[in-house]
């Protein structure tokens, strides 16, 4: 049974204590739809460009944005294609939110394979590692080290439960969900459960977790920002307590200190975007746009994907085709949203 070991120091205190009273001012701000959506549209595009940027790729964040928006850009199509993944990833992950459910290994399966999808071999994909995995540190001249040696592969299936359980005990124990979030971060990449991947499926299930916990700050922290900044803080934090080898319960504490330093740096960020596009910077006219559920629930899936058809509409909100059509007038309407393409190619996308 997964048991790790952490204190609560008056550093992980203080920084939690202020992540909450940001987040406390960021669900009571006021903000328009429009600048709300264009925030998420920018936010996902950075996860995509930090998130694989930490793990070697090499494209710039305008290229990623024209992966995103399906340009060609002129670079190794293994970076490409690791873009093109983690975005689709980030769409489920964006779908999977909805759901109030814990985690699942069935999801953190799914997850895997659409980030890994084309990378490796497929029996790879979706698929726990069939072997031992060791993390090593190149030291020049041909010569290595051996930074991490994960836990034998028959028993990764098992570890991976345990933290689950962990995850669902904590949650109904009242641990906080920032402390939830950072233990299942580290336990996961420590576990190592895949062959490739790992960094990237641990940051988008910590982002889910914390979504499903109430915790997402409007959909556009950047946790992967604070790790991208400085990879070798990163890795020596994840690595700081593990020793040579993989122990299941260890201790957390110095990992939980630096995790609450990037959420709270990260969250700081949040909170300057929000009160810099605030109903103060706008006209009355603006003020008083005001839309139902099913509008916003369009606005969240143009943030999300970058561009939506009728049919996305109909098939979302259960609607006819000409109520959806409607719904996209007022937005059009409104100034949130522009038509593009032709009759047979017809689709919209948010006004920037």
């Amino acid at each position: 049974m997964f048991e790790p070991k952490y204190s609560i120091t008056q550093l992980i205190l203080a920084r939690i204590t202020e992540i909450a009273e940001i987040k406390a001012v960021v669900e009571r701000s006021r903000v328009l739809p429009l600048n709300e959506a264009l925030l998420r549209r920018q936010a996902i595009l950075r996860m995509a460009h930090t998130s694989t940027s930490i793990e070697g790729n090499r494209l710039a964040e305008f290229e990623v944005g024209k992966v995103i928006e399906g340009k060609s850009v002129r670079a190794p199509e293994k970076d490409i294609i690791e873009v093109e993944n983690y975005y689709k990833a980030l769409q489920v992950t964006q779908e999977l939110a909805k759901k109030k459910n814990s985690l699942t290994i069935e999801e953190i399966l799914h997850i895997h394979k659409v980030v890994i999808q084309g990378l490796v071999d497929e029996k790879k994909t979706g698929n726990f590692r069939p072997g031992d995995v060791y993390i090593v540190d190149d030291l020049g001249n041909g010569k290595e080290m051996l930074r991490f040696k994960g836990p034998p592969a028959k028993k990764v299936p098992k570890l991976v439960e345990d933290l689950m359980e962990w995850v669902k005990k904590a949650l109904h124990d009242g641990v906080h969900p920032i402390l939830i979030a950072g233990i299942f971060h580290l336990e996961f990449v420590s576990i190592h459960p895949f062959t490739d991947g790992n960094g990237r499926a641990a940051r988008l299930l910590t982002q889910l977790l914390l979504y499903r916990m109430g915790w997402d700050f409007r959909k556009i922290i950047i946790l992967e920002d604070y790790y991208n900044h400085d990879r070798i803080a990163y890795y020596n934090a994840e690595h700081s307590e593990e020793g040579k080898e993989y122990i299941q319960g260890r201790e957390f504490t110095n990992w939980l200190e630096y995790f609450c330093a990037g959420f709270l740096v990260e969250a700081r960020k949040v909170l300057e975007k929000i009160q810099s596009i605030g109903y103060g910077r706008v006209s009355k006219k603006s003020e008083q746009i005001f839309l139902d559920r099913d509008e916003l629930q369009i606005m969240d899936f143009l943030a999300t994907t970058g561009r939506i058809t009728s049919e996305d509409v109909v098939e979302i909100l259960g609607v006819a085709k000409r109520t959806a059509q409607l719904k996209l007038k007022k937005l059009i309407d409104n100034g949130l949203i522009k038509r593009h393409g032709s009759t047979t190619a017809l689709f919209y996308a948010l006004i920037k």
